[in-house]
């Protein structure tokens, strides 16, 4: 955190007075977070921000008068903010609408909408909140807006990668699903497949694999252990698993397993990037973007030093440049770009 913020002024949404009041006791108990009110909906949370200007929300999603939705196309409108939506269900789709709006991430409440588990999830979102101090929010308005203009492009008549190339392997964090739902929106149906490692819950990447394959050309879903990968395929690592590539036959075949307990990350990033590396060798597309950590950093090395393609997102559109950021630093990147870029730049390796 910068020495200029030594608080992070929290604004905490939601209409059961017992998530209010529980919320706001997990955040304060890290000293660097001041809850510095609540409110009951979005009709609330709009005189509370106007009044208090806090730096991060925590914004229920399901609530009268004025939904979570509605309210985050105001605040995006008018007064960008980091958010975090809280999810009422582990397995709600809506927490995806939530991230096209504008939310910078989500949790998910175990149990019911009010729960007396709540309390699970203090760990998780502190360390979320704390993130706050290097968003970029102007970031965040762009993207909106570009996502909003994004239309699906014509599919390719190429029938296989000019270059060589057999996978794209991209790698993503905070901010990655809608920077991943744009990206293969703007892509044109090329014939090679993509895996991506994307930090999320179980559950959910299944939600976004089955949301993302009804609005591109291709065909997206959850890797599942032992399948080969085919062209114009996406395949999403498995929330809280590692998944790795490898070379079977001809062809390059998925493998996913339980995480261990020193992980730090599942899926992860570097373990992808580093079986891909080994599989594909130079006929590779690396490709890392918004996300906090270092994740990815340090196998992008290994992609480069076999000769593969490295792509990694700029500080102009990366909501958060940590995971991009520590990649550039290791020199092993070719190509900065930012979000609206790398579309072409993979499309130019892919089809030549």
């Amino acid at each position: 955190m910068s020495p200029a913020r030594l608080m992070i002024k929290a604004l905490v949404v939601d209409d059961s007075a017992y998530n209010r009041v529980t919320l706001s006791r997990m955040l304060e108990t890290n000293a660097q977070i001041k809850v510095i009110a609540t409110a009951v909906n979005g009709e609330d949370a709009i005189k509370q921000v106007m009044k208090h200007r806090p730096d991060v929300i925590t914004l229920d999603l399901e609530m009268p008068i004025m939904d979570g939705f509605a309210f985050l196309r105001w605040l995006m409108a008018n007064l960008p903010t980091a958010v975090i939506a809280v999810s009422s269900r582990a397995s709600d789709r809506s927490v995806f609408k939530a991230l096209e709006l504008g939310a910078i991430d989500f949790i998910a409440k175990p149990g019911g909408r009010v729960s007396p588990r709540l309390e699970e999830i203090q760990r998780d979102l502190i360390s979320k909140v704390m993130q706050v101090a290097d968003l970029r929010m102007d970031n965040l308005r762009r993207r909106v807006q570009e996502e909003e203009k994004a239309a699906v492009p014509p599919a390719t008549d190429t029938e296989r990668c000019a270059q060589g190339i057999e996978l794209v392997a991209v790698g993503c964090s905070t901010g990655g699903p809608p920077a991943l739902q744009h990206l293969f929106q703007s892509l044109p149906l090329l014939p090679v497949p993509f895996v991506v490692a994307q930090h999320m819950p179980p559950t959910f990447t299944r939600l976004f694999a089955e949301r993302v394959n009804r609005l591109t050309r291709y065909t997206v879903k959850e890797a599942d252990d032992g399948e080969m990968l085919g062209a114009g395929t996406i395949y999403i690592a498995p929330g809280g698993m590692q998944t790795e590539v490898r070379r079977s036959g001809d062809g390059l075949q998925v493998r996913v397993f339980p995480a261990s307990l020193t992980d730090i990350y599942a899926p992860s990033v570097d373990r992808l990037f580093t079986t891909a590396s080994a599989a594909c060798s130079d006929r590779l597309v690396a490709v890392i973007m918004t996300g906090m950590g270092d994740d990815g950093a340090e196998a992008i090395r290994l992609v480069r030093g076999r000769g593969g393609r490295t792509i990694a997102e700029s500080a102009e559109t990366a909501i958060i440049f940590g995971m991009p950021g520590e990649a550039i630093k290791t020199g092993a990147v070719e190509q900065v770009l930012p979000l609206g870029d790398i579309p072409n730049a993979i499309h130019r390796l892919c089809a030549g």
